[in-house]
């Protein structure tokens, strides 16, 4: 169970003619991180966000930056982006050849440290890295694109992720990233997300700073909920 719910807009879906105001808007409606997806075209097929914007991004956000790494050989841009801002880092285990040294790399360049897995990637493939985690996330969509539907299975593969790591002694957060909407933020939290990515949801919105607190809001009853099978 979820005992804490973090919203992470991604600014994929935002108008990055004004990146600034873009963030202002969600934070005004109680964001607590913001979620930067770096996408290079290789490992997914995407272009996106790079040094510079995250830079940019750091002057304007008073909540910490959550770079999401959906690159081929992350370990050689660790610092770069750190230096950059970023607050937050995950890698892809499916690109990343010697994990623990990536994630003790990150620890190291004082960034908390995530690892990333895709839709098809099992659970199992992190039993052992599973006490090395900050933090877990979980791909609810094949990275690449923007607007792509939740993938139900998702929801039983959160609840087998929290398991895993409660098993190892971690109780580093599950983030969820694809697809989030009102509609399925509160089961994500009830199976043990604690952390939710939202692009389209938020930034497609007419006003993304009501659609930030409606997911929170919407993501708060699986935490009542949850609470509630336990007493």
């Amino acid at each position: 169970m979820a005992t804490n719910v973090r919203i992470a807009p991604s600014i994929l879906s935002a108008d990055f003619t004004a990146l600034g105001k873009a963030v202002q808007m969600v934070e005004r409606g109680g964001a607590d991180l913001i979620h930067v997806d770096v996408m290079d075209g290789r490992f997914v097929p995407n272009v996106t966000i790079g040094i510079p914007i995250v830079a940019a991004l750091k002057r304007a956000a008073t909540v910490p930056l959550d770079v999401h790494l959906m690159i081929v050989e992350p370990e050689r841009h660790l610092e770069s982006f750190i230096e950059a801002g970023a607050s937050m880092v995950s890698v892809h285990i499916e690109t990343s050849q010697h994990v623990h040294r990536t994630l003790s790399s990150i620890r190291a360049l004082g960034a908390t440290a995530g690892v990333a897995i895709n839709p098809g990637t099992p659970v199992s493939t992190l039993e052992a890295i599973a006490d090395q985690l900050d933090y877990l996330v979980v791909m609810s969509v094949n990275p690449g694109h923007v607007g792509q539907a939740f993938i139900p299975q998702s929801t039983s593969k959160v609840h087998a992720a929290r398991h895993l790591l409660d098993k190892a002694g971690n109780r580093a957060p599950i983030e969820v990233d694809g697809g989030i909407t009102t509609e399925n933020a509160a089961s994500l939290v009830g199976a043990g997300a604690e952390i939710l990515v939202a692009a389209s949801a938020i930034y497609g919105d007419a006003n993304p700073t009501d659609a930030t607190t409606r997911l929170r809001n919407a993501a708060l009853k699986g935490t009542f909920a949850s609470e509630a099978n336990i007493k």
